[in-house]
């Protein structure tokens, strides 16, 4: 009898661990919303293209807005998706009001919603650091990438409003505006890609329409200029622009806001795709 006492209490001590460890396994999030340390993308990812001629986004695909020298808002946003920011330090993450951790992996704001983080290249939690400069320069491969493939004409000569437009690959050396709707129209594989050369404007009030089943995460913007969304415009698909990308007052994105400079959102909702 005694021996089978002391076989079974550290047996029963053991069965209680491993009971434990799948509690706090099957936890997940925390109600504080802070990253898991050495995970500098946890929260929302989106879903990848899928179809011909995709943009290949590496681990820039782990961020909803990317940008080199800064991520500002005007309170109040929303954003739906991690936000990632390097080689610019967390100083350069303006108007979010950031709330952080013990381990400095990454911030949390009322601002990003969903299981959302952001993180900048001076966190020294985890592996922050290294998966930003990772991400970033995947961002750049994309956007090197995107301006090479092989394009066709550039609708209305860079005047895209009032366009329904099928899936392709779209050069316009010239800048280029949405002044009115604009519609693309195809299946869930179905890939749009714009190359453009100069900026990009869309005005306010004015909306990138997704028709027939067509995916925000199949549509691309390569920009080398500035981009520019109107007040309450409604712009879709994944942007990798060169310099600024600016969302004015009310506006919304579907997709993705990847910049090698600044990205600046201006009581603004952007959601990842």
């Amino acid at each position: 009898m005694r021996k089978s006492n002391i076989v079974s209490k550290p047996l029963a001590w053991l069965l209680t661990l491993f009971l434990a460890t799948l509690v706090v396994g099957c936890g997940g999030g925390s109600s504080s919303g802070s990253a898991p340390v050495g995970s500098a993308a946890s929260g929302p990812v989106g879903t990848a293209c899928a179809g011909a001629g995709c943009v290949n986004l590496g681990s820039a695909a782990n961020y909803v807005i990317l940008a080199k020298t800064g991520v500002s808002t005007v309170p109040a946003s929303v954003v739906t998706g991690n936000i990632g920011l390097s080689p610019a330090a967390r100083v350069f993450l303006t108007g979010w009001s950031l709330v952080g951790e013990p381990t400095d992996t990454a911030y949390t704001s009322t601002q990003v919603v969903g299981g959302g983080h952001l993180y900048a290249a001076d966190m020294v939690g985890g592996t922050t650091t290294v998966d930003l400069t990772t991400a970033v320069g995947d961002m750049q491969t994309a956007y090197t990438a995107a301006a090479g493939m092989a394009g066709g004409p550039c609708p209305g000569v860079g005047a895209l409003g009032g366009s329904t437009l099928a899936a392709g690959n779209y050069t316009c050396a010239v800048n280029v505006s949405i002044n009115s709707n604009l519609t693309l129209n195809g299946t869930a594989t179905d890939v749009w890609v714009f190359q453009i050369t100069g900026t990009l404007t869309q005005a306010g009030a004015t909306q990138v329409l997704l028709t027939g089943g067509a995916l925000p995460e199949n549509v691309f913007w390569q920009v080398s200029g500035n981009v520019d969304i109107g007040t309450t415009a409604l712009m879709q698909g994944v942007i990798l622009g060169q310099t600024l990308i600016n969302m004015q007052a009310g506006s919304t994105a579907n997709g993705r806001l990847l910049a090698q400079s600044a990205v600046t959102i201006n009581q603004a909702t952007v959601t990842v795709p």
